[in-house]
């Protein structure tokens, strides 16, 4: 998700625009769709040009296969031929060519980070890059003893710098005949549960903390295997993370067990690579004519919560590749009183979704049957529920399924923003059979004085006496009033790539500013 100005990258597909950056996507030619590709892929034609050979590639190697009829791209050190992959590119050739003949991984991380290039590009693999020598610092030594003792403590080398180090959480374990308590010191005050995600599968345990713009994971082999249940308790004044486990026999550990890649480690959190856990598929419920409700249950082992303006990823492996696609988690239903704190479901995660008759991925979503498993990420995202703290007026932009994250927003603000006096979805379809939940809505809106809802048609039968268009500025000013001349406002906007730039160039022109403005783009 960003804030305006504009986004970065597409969703290839992706209905609802949910992850961080927007670029629209160029329409591709007959005959070059993903499925195309997958077929390309697998016909054994030599997409690599080098008869099945892996070579190792200097700079100016790389550097001379700069052209679109030439193009190699490095990727964390592995050279892609992406020549015969052009056409097949929903961002388009351009986008390609700004990585032609060097490094693209920060440009890559940038734009499709959740894209698992290595198996859609795995027929274009050239090979490695040839490294350079470097010097290891003296101060760079064994961890063996982190191995053996587990003790907590982070390695310099895994600090990102001064500036983080007293920033970098620590932590501690202890345990009695039948548990296991590790307490982790994260040193951020207001921790709360939608910061912590915690997995434990067989003996792996994996604990991840957002701590600010920062990932801090702890991940470990556990000595000894443990029940399914787990329990997390927060003391979210002191920062204090505390992670119980059940153990299966009441035997003393010497150990808390190995340590994992990626265990005691505090980086960036946009530097963190996905993680995926196996949810069951529990019920899916028609919303409208192409649209479900997925209900998906996670492992009993896992504690996730997904932040309000947050989303996860979904990944399918279609035709023998992993195809990854963003969605934003909501509420089951509207909930009609917000007299008190809603109870959120956290054993499932709810996923509204258009079904497309070409889509490749949303079929094969459409086709999953009950109890069947798919994987879902953790969570990821960048809205800030600072944004609505002492909010007057909240309006809502949305398009088609762009809806689903302004879900769990209004359900918050109207539950707990006490000095919200407006809240106005204004909400864009082409016909009346593509307006998601309107029979909630139009309830909520008669239940609440606060809240209030338009509906918007571009494709409207002559019977329909609401309002009709497109998004513009004209449309906007005549819907869109403060409650009072200077108040706080937010105005969130979702949508397909055309309605949400539109959308935003309307509001700045109209006079808000960029901290008025929050475009969920994916």
């Amino acid at each position: 998700m960003l804030n305006v100005p504009p986004p970065a990258f597409p969703a290839p597909r992706s209905q609802q625009r949910a992850a961080a950056g927007g670029r629209a996507k160029i329409p591709l030619k007959p005959g070059r769709s993903l499925m195309d590709w997958i077929r390309l892929t697998k016909s054994g034609k030599d997409l690599a040009g080098l008869k099945g050979r892996l070579i190792e590639v200097t700079e100016d190697e790389l550097a001379k296969h700069n052209k679109k009829e030439d193009c190699w791209i490095c990727i964390r050190g592995l050279v892609y031929n992406v020549t015969p992959y052009m056409e097949y590119h929903p961002g388009g050739e351009d986008e390609l060519m700004k990585a032609a003949g060097m490094d693209g991984t920060d440009l890559f991380d940038q734009v499709h980070r959740w894209v698992n290039y290595e198996s859609m590009l795995k027929e274009c693999l050239v090979g490695r890059m040839a490294l350079k020598p470097v010097t290891v610092p003296k101060e760079i030594s064994s961890i063996s003893e982190e191995k053996k003792q587990l003790n907590g403590m982070l390695p310099e080398k895994k600090l990102l710098g001064i500036s983080t180090k007293d920033l970098t959480p620590s932590y501690d374990w202890f345990q009695t005949d039948g548990l296991i308590t590790i307490v982790i010191y994260t040193k951020q005050k207001d921790m709360n549960a939608e910061l912590v995600t915690v997995d434990c599968d067989d003996k792996r345990l994996r604990g991840e903390i957002i701590v600010n713009d920062y990932s801090y994971v702890l991940e470990v082999d556990l000595d000894h295997a443990v029940e399914e249940d787990i329990f997390i308790n927060i003391a979210g004044k002191v920062g204090k993370v505390e992670i119980i486990l059940k153990k299966k026999d009441n035997i003393h550990w010497k150990m808390l067990g190995q340590p994992l890649e990626s265990h005691n480690t505090f980086i960036k959190r946009k530097n963190r690579g996905l993680f995926f856990r196996k949810c069951k598929l529990v019920s899916k419920t028609e919303v409208t004519h192409d649209t479900k409700l997925f209900c998906f249950m996670l492992p009993k082992s896992t504690h996730l919560q997904v932040p309000t303006g947050q989303h996860v990823y979904l990944k399918q492996t279609i035709a023998g590749i992993e195809v990854v696609k963003p969605y934003t988690p909501l509420l089951p239903f509207l909930p009609l009183d917000f007299k008190e704190p809603s109870c959120h479901d956290s054993a499932n995660i709810y996923l509204m979704i258009k079904i497309y008759s070409c889509g490749l991925f949303t079929q094969a979503l459409d086709h999953l049957q009950i109890g069947d498993c798919i994987s879902i990420s953790s969570p990821e995202g960048n809205f800030k529920m600072s944004k609505v703290q002492a909010l007057e007026d909240l309006f809502l932009l949305a398009a088609g399924t762009g809806f689903t994250p302004m879900v769990k927003l209004l359900n918050f603000a109207l539950t707990e923003v006490s000095s919200l006096r407006t809240a106005k979805l204004i909400f864009f379809n082409k016909t009346e059979d593509d307006i998601l939940w309107r029979n909630q809505l139009e309830q909520l809106a008669l239940k609440d004085e606060r809240f209030e809802v338009q509906f918007i048609l571009s494709e409207p039968t002559k019977d329909w006496v609401g309002k009709q268009g497109r998004i513009s500025s004209s449309l906007l000013s005549a819907v869109m009033k403060r409650s009072r001349k200077d108040s706080k406002v937010l105005i969130c906007i979702c949508g397909p790539t055309p309605f949400t730039e539109q959308g935003v160039q309307c509001l700045k022109d109209f006079g808000y500013s960029q901290e008025e403005i929050h475009a969920f783009t994916a």
